[in-house]
């Protein structure tokens, strides 16, 4: 679920209004939002292959970001790192046979990291339009359902029953939740604010019927508020936000080993499983997850 699962604008604003993830994540752990901030043009590309670089140095470096947990946590005592993508990052250098490190970085910042050659994987981002003019992406590594978060005694079954002119959706604004709200659900009372806090602060007194969310930043909306708040409801059809690796744009070698690795392990129900290990750190338990929810 950071994404889950981004998902990755600046840390300041990404940490206000907890858009990730998983990485969402980028996670997607905060860092969903739809806007991406592009690096400019004078950010230097790096020439060569991040493959031969791995090979030669035996080290693979990865984006550490502080306090985007499930997707990342930093142990301010011991330094060391955990999180759903650290393990993914694990996995990846025991598969090459390589040492991993962690470069500590923030959301927006790991695109930078990824074109200036600090990094060679900039974990759990949405991709866009956008951030494809500055970066290259794999194949997507896992998605996080789209669920609502209701007042007590509302009830939704289908994306149909949200799109009604009755209904009144709380979002938070420039949000994929926003966008996904307008999408499927047009005719809707589509009330859009500055942050999640005051997205869900509408539905608990009653102002709104529905939050719209990715499933982690859902369950931690409802476990603040579950005397106010109504069961989360996953609508139908299930709607997914996929959640990739970024890369440096033409490292197509690279590229296509993070995606065949990506795939099998979620084919094998490994991916699932790291981020619902690593939920504890976001104070979720695995059956806090409904069982409607994808990854």
């Amino acid at each position: 679920m950071a994404d889950l699962l981004d998902g990755a604008e600046h840390r300041d604003a990404v940490a206000a209004s907890r858009r990730s993830i998983f990485g969402l994540a980028a996670a997607l752990p905060a860092g969903l939002a739809l806007a991406a901030s592009v690096p400019t043009a004078a950010a230097a590309q790096t020439t060569g292959s991040t493959w031969d670089r791995i090979m030669s140095t035996r080290t693979l470096r990865v984006d550490g970001i502080i306090g985007e947990e499930p997707n990342f946590h930093k142990d301010m005592q011991t330094g060391e790192w955990s999180g759903f993508a650290i393990d993914m990052g694990r996995n990846i250098a025991k598969t090459l046979d390589v040492k991993l490190e962690i470069v500590e970085s923030t959301w927006g910042g790991s695109v930078l990291d990824l074109q200036t050659n600090k990094i060679d994987i900039a974990f759990t981002l949405q991709a866009t339009p956008q951030r494809a003019m500055a970066i290259g992406f794999t194949q997507p590594i896992y998605a996080i359902s789209m669920i609502i978060v209701p007042r007590k005694g509302f009830t939704a079954n289908t994306w149909a029953d949200l799109d009604n002119p009755n209904v009144r959706l709380a979002v938070d604004v420039g949000s994929v939740h926003e966008a996904i709200a307008r999408r499927y659900a047009p005719k809707a009372q589509i009330i859009s604010f500055k942050t999640r806090d005051e997205a869900i602060l509408a539905v608990v007194s009653g102002r709104a019927d529905a939050n719209v969310a990715t499933t982690m930043l859902g369950i931690l909306s409802h476990q603040k508020n579950p005397q106010q708040l109504g069961e989360m409801i996953t609508p139908t059809p299930v709607l997914t936000l996929s959640s990739f690796f970024g890369v440096r744009t033409g490292d197509t070698r690279w590229a296509e080993f993070l995606s065949v690795w990506g795939t099998y392990n979620r084919q094998l129900g490994q991916t699932r499983e790291w981020i619902l290990d690593n939920l504890k750190l976001a104070g979720i338990s695995r059956e806090d997850v409904p069982s409607t929810v994808q990854f």
